[in-house]
């Protein structure tokens, strides 16, 4: 008789970011059955500081899937090529060896338990990954920088307006926010 095997969704904060006289981006593991997504695998202090939680979590670059881009600021991107086989997902496009692939943007989903949310403000490219995960719902995004949720006004937003309405979107639906630079802060 073969095992059942539930299908987990979850989400695993491989490095908390920071913004001051350094930066570095949050970056995270996702699960969904069988996708392993790294969501803005950009600048840090080391490549340790990615790819030791991976092998920690038995994840070797190669087994993931896709890489999630909240924007295409340097530092959430720098680091992308760790990930050889994955699939590149952006708010409006897939990129996967020199194909540049649609999707179907706001909604577009990554994998089963994940979502792709249209969420521009600090950028106009902005994006938000919904993650559906066991514990809670996620939101992996840029439209707050730090888990203290600043700061309020975001000095580099392209459109101020347009990052409220976001985060009013977001905070409506999710439990747990990842914000770019900093430790997640719990919504409800």
């Amino acid at each position: 008789v073969a095992a059942y095997h539930a299908a987990v969704t979850s989400v695993h904060l491989l490095t908390a970011g920071y913004a001051g006289d350094r930066v570095a981006s949050s970056v995270v593991l996702v699960r969904d059955g069988d996708a392993l997504i790294v969501a803005d695998p950009g600048m840090v202090a080391s490549r340790d500081r990615i790819l030791d939680p991976l092998t920690a979590f038995g994840v070797a670059p190669a087994d993931v899937t896709h890489v999630f881009l909240s924007h295409h600021h340097p530092d959430h991107t720098v680091n992308i090529a760790l990930f050889p086989n994955a699939e590149v997902v952006d708010f409006w496009a897939r990129y996967r060896g020199d194909l540049w692939l649609d999707h179907d943007g706001d909604g577009y989903r990554l994998s089963p338990r994940t979502q792709l949310w249209l969420t521009p403000g600090h950028t106009e490219e902005d994006a938000t990954l919904i993650v559906e995960a066991d514990d809670a719902v996620y939101a992996l995004t840029h439209l707050w920088w730090r888990g203290d949720r600043t700061p309020a006004i975001d000095p580099l937003a392209w459109d101020q307006a347009s990052l409220e309405r976001g985060r009013e979107r977001v905070l409506a639906a999710a439990g747990i926010v990842i914000p770019g630079h900093g430790e997640p802060f719990r919504v409800r």
